[in-house]
């Protein structure tokens, strides 16, 4: 398997897990946070869902330096459910992974993308990585949100 095949395949089981943790969540507890400046359950899942597609913007502009004007389809979509809310992100999440299978394994490396207005220059590679890695954070999050809440947690580890 290829660089580019296992980061497709990280991306595909981050979010498959995401999932599993999204839609264990009732419905009638998707706002509760644990205080007043916390993320909802469902402002973190949108915020997930969005970020990636401005994750894509900024990979594609090289740096987000360089990303002017940003058309967000987010800010118009108001959360109403999990399903929803994937059903939307769909097309923005399959223009993202063929972004990135269109990309080779020296892109991976030679492609840089400019983060210093927050202070870093990373390769393509890791940005994939940390891309992924953000959404994985906050299922875990979800996942202590669900411990305080009381609330069966679904095995993600399988």
């Amino acid at each position: 398997m290829n660089a580019i095949n296992l980061i497709i395949l990280n991306f595909e089981e981050v979010r498959r897990r995401s999932i599993k943790v999204w839609k264990a969540i009732p419905p009638q507890k998707l706002e509760w946070k644990p205080d007043e400046n916390a993320l909802s359950c469902a402002e973190m899942i949108r915020h997930v869902l969005e970020s990636e597609y401005i994750y894509h913007q900024i990979l594609i502009a090289g740096g987000s330096t360089s990303l002017t004007n940003l058309s967000n389809p987010f800010d118009t979509k108001e959360f109403t459910t999990v399903e929803e809310d994937l059903e939307f992100a769909q097309p923005y999440r399959e223009e993202f992974l063929h972004y990135i299978k269109s990309n080779s394994a020296s892109d991976l490396e030679n492609i840089k993308i400019d983060r210093s207005d927050v202070g870093y220059v990373r390769t393509l590679g890791d940005m994939l990585l940390r891309i992924a890695y953000h959404e994985s954070i906050h299922t875990g999050q979800l996942l202590d949100y669900m411990r305080t809440m009381g609330i069966d947690r679904p095995l993600i580890w399988d």
